[in-house]
């Protein structure tokens, strides 16, 4: 009777992975698994890492969670840009339009690359479950952008790789670049193998004129089914005039110090800052040592990625970004804060928006304060009701 059970619970849970294919790629074989970072079967962080913190910082995240007063997602209606597709590759300057949470356009050199991209409305494998996008319509669709020449994914958590972007996204994308056995995902999803570039940690490679190198970032990976059989990396992207950093998901690590004496100085960092809490802050870094990283990798100029999308952590929506900003000031830190959709050159800064303390439901502060945020380059612009 027990095996007869266990047979029905594997077979169950066989059917189940292969019906669901936003999942991902069940990584079980680890004898082609090639890397210095990868002992006793999972991959591991330069640097002691915890995941979840102590019992005591969880069970204090728990009561917070149903006790907390904090405001974790917009009470009024938040402003993006409508970002115009025939705007996209029509500038010979670096300009980055940050299209919420870890999603960034760059356009660099003549090249246009997308990251981590997220266009569904829950960061989810299922479409009821999981937070919803505070601005549920968003910059620009999927199918309005032009053909891309590569994305940038930096590790397999589901609000990073998406299945339903993939998918809508394969077909106009030139190159994948990912880091180590992520591509399984990407080819069980039917992205063909040639499109697809993997690398280790200080791995690089050239394409079209630019260098793309995957670099530590302190995190983890996993989606339903085993944890760290993927790699985590953040990026650097090298042109002829202009070093990006992109961050993806990490904890705050001596690895940036070594990144920016690497390939720093960098004219444009994209940091995560947001879904931080006390009991995680091994995985995700607090706003302050976001701008110390920052400081470690040489930038010149910082766009805060990860926050004002989600609700993922326990602090306000908007404590990200006040906490950053309070903490880049001492330094003369420059920190660029655009609308969602809203291009911007690092290289001229435009004057500091603080768009989330905007009600777009007040009319006579929305065309008071709003609109004086927006580049001359930028067309429509709408709110949206969460």
């Amino acid at each position: 009777m027990l095996l007869i059970l266990t047979t029905l619970i594997l077979a169950s849970g066989t059917l189940f992975v292969c019906c669901t294919p936003q999942l991902g790629a069940i990584q079980t074989d680890n004898s082609s698994v090639s890397s210095p970072h990868f002992h006793n079967n999972r991959f591991q962080n330069t640097s002691p890492t915890s995941v979840s913190g102590s019992p005591k910082m969880m069970l204090q995240s728990m009561v917070e969670y149903f006790t907390g007063k904090q405001l974790r997602e917009p009470d009024h209606p938040i402003p993006i840009v409508d970002l115009p597709p025939e705007l996209i590759g029509q500038t010979d300057k670096l300009r980055v339009t940050w299209l919420g949470h870890s999603t960034c356009l760059i356009e660099i050199d003549n090249k246009i690359i997308l990251t981590d991209p997220m266009f569904s409305l829950r960061p989810s494998p299922f479409s009821f479950m999981g937070p919803k996008r505070f601005h549920q319509r968003l910059p620009i669709e999927i199918n309005e952008l032009p053909r891309l020449d590569a994305i940038l994914i930096s590790h397999d958590h589901y609000d990073h790789l998406d299945y339903r972007s993939i998918q809508l996204l394969k077909e106009k994308t030139d190159r994948f670049f990912v880091p180590l056995r992520v591509g399984r995902h990407l080819q069980r999803w039917g992205v063909d193998s040639d499109k697809i570039i993997e690398l280790d940690w200080w791995q690089q490679t050239r394409f079209r004129g630019l260098t793309f190198a995957a670099t530590p970032a302190r995190h983890f990976s996993g989606r339903l089914f085993g944890r760290d059989k993927t790699l985590w990396c953040s990026w650097v992207v090298l042109g002829k005039n202009h070093r990006l950093y992109f961050s993806g998901d990490s904890g705050y690590s001596p690895d940036f110090v070594k990144i920016g004496d690497k390939y720093g100085p960098f004219n444009l960092t994209m940091l995560e800052s947001g879904a931080y809490n006390e009991a995680w802050s091994a995985v995700h870094m607090m706003p302050e040592e976001t701008v110390q990283a920052h400081l470690d990798l040489k930038g010149k100029t910082l766009l805060p990625i990860h926050w004002a999308t989600f609700n993922l952590s326990l602090h306000s929506w908007t404590e990200p970004i006040e906490r950053l900003l309070a903490a880049a000031e001492p330094h003369q830190t420059t920190v660029i804060t655009p609308l969602p959709g809203q291009p911007v050159h690092p290289a001229e800064p435009s004057k500091q928006c603080h768009w989330w303390d905007i009600n777009l439901e007040n009319r006579t502060e929305l065309e008071s304060n709003l609109f004086r945020c927006l580049s001359t380059t930028t067309a429509n612009m709408k709110g949206t009701a969460n």
